[in-house]
């Protein structure tokens, strides 16, 4: 498979991986409109488990359609698109091979009280669909905390033995952590290194606020000076504690926003180093057009110096 000098570099940290396994992360890296720049975005449409489906998708009709998103996708010349088992399932046959697809093989949903996820996919299915990766969500910080590390570490070793990269997303939150506190600094940096430990191909995390909640890692930050004034400064720590650097980290889009503050926080991702974006409801929440042009505008700011 053709890669660029700088994918080379990225693939030479997972040195320890299978030749399947790079080969999956190299599909991913290789594809799109960012193809070879060692930047990704990729469209997650795990929502309508995760929000129900008339919260994140009555604002734009056509997203009720799973075909809606492969083209999406597609057309916008994204790295990958990510979704759950049926919605894959419903238009992989169309679409087989015109984009590295992740198979999102645990949920959680709205109608529950526990901080938890239940798996809903196999690595077979993965295998099935020609899936390039799977994706896992752990919850750092709550109680089911370590059952979800124990699944992950099952499902990942099954994954990468059958030559699937993995897409780890680190969504903190739990019981001794504050609703700020999900977006602390040093809370995300604790979710980002955790899943570096794990053996994340790809680390997914939500973007880090100057905020440093209040437990035992925020001494560190005052005795040693870390700079977290800016936005840009976080995303370089963030990717320090990914192993120096070695790891892919790619940013979570949140909630919708305008696209004046959206992309202030791509230029911050790129100019703090981060590799790229894992981006749904500011996309499929927009008509089509709006949503090619907003994601030209992304692609854009990545392909940059």
């Amino acid at each position: 498979m053709k890669t660029t000098t700088t994918v080379k570099k990225i693939l030479a940290a997972y040195d320890s991986e299978n030749f399947g396994v790079k080969t999956n992360l190299s599909r991913i890296l290789m594809h799109g409109k960012l193809a070879g720049t060692g930047r990704l975005v990729i469209l997650p449409v795990d929502q309508g488990f995760e929000h129900g489906p008339d919260r994140s998708f009555a604002v734009n009709h056509e997203a009720y359609d799973p075909n809606y998103h492969y083209q999406l996708a597609i057309d916008a010349g994204l790295s990958a698109y990510a979704a759950p088992l049926g919605m894959l399932q419903a238009g992989v046959g169309s679409f087989f091979g015109q984009i590295p697809t992740i198979l999102k093989i645990n949920s959680s949903n709205t109608l529950a009280q526990s901080i938890d996820q239940a798996v809903t996919g196999s690595v077979d299915d993965a295998v099935k669909m020609g899936c390039s990766a799977i994706g896992f969500t752990i919850y750092p910080g709550s109680e089911q905390n370590f059952e979800l590390i124990e699944e992950y570490k099952e499902l990942s070793k099954e994954a990468k033995d059958k030559g699937l990269a993995v897409v780890l997303w680190a969504y903190a939150r739990g019981p001794k952590i504050s609703k700020q506190g999900e977006t602390a600094i040093n809370i995300i940096s604790y979710s980002a290194h955790m899943s570096a430990l794990l053996g994340a191909n790809i680390i997914k995390v939500k973007l880090p606020s100057d905020f440093i909640e209040e437990d035992p890692t925020k001494a560190a930050y005052e005795k040693n000076l870390i700079k977290i004034s800016s936005l840009k400064d976080r995303v370089a720590h963030i990717k320090k504690v990914a192993f120096e650097g070695k790891r892919i980290v790619v940013f979570s889009g949140g909630d919708t926003k305008d696209d004046a503050s959206l992309m202030n926080e791509i230029r911050a991702i790129h100019h703090g180093g981060g590799n790229g974006s894992i981006i749904g409801r500011n996309c499929f929440q927009r008509k089509k057009e709006d949503s090619i042009k907003l994601l030209s505008q992304i692609l854009e700011i990545y392909k940059s110096k």
